[in-house]
């Protein structure tokens, strides 16, 4: 079982999210977490949400908890303060589950 995290955001800075990316992949691997899909959206047609979406991707872990250290992690952190929050207008949970692997 892995548990997974879909992911919808808004990013309007392309460069600086690559950043965000590059710094905290390092970081996501040591939790046992990895990337499963990824995509760029030009057009969402239907959206329990006000907030815009462009970018869409999944996120996995070992378990919840591993999820959870990686998040709350310093390291992450100081990261996402100087790249993700200058790179990305708005972001929305659009699920949490466990998974079969």
């Amino acid at each position: 079982m892995t548990y997974e995290r879909i992911m919808g955001i808004e990013v309007t800075d392309d460069e600086e999210y690559q950043k965000y990316r590059d710094g905290m992949t390092p970081i996501l691997a040591s939790f046992g977490g990895k990337f499963g899909f990824d995509f760029k959206v030009s057009q969402v047609l239907i959206s329990k949400t006000s907030e815009e979406i462009n970018r869409v991707f999944t996120i996995e872990f070992p378990n919840k908890e591993k999820m959870n250290e990686f998040f709350s992690d310093p390291e992450y952190l100081a990261i996402k303060e100087r790249h993700f929050e200058a790179a990305v207008m708005s972001k929305t949970v659009i699920s949490l589950h466990e998974k079969s692997s």
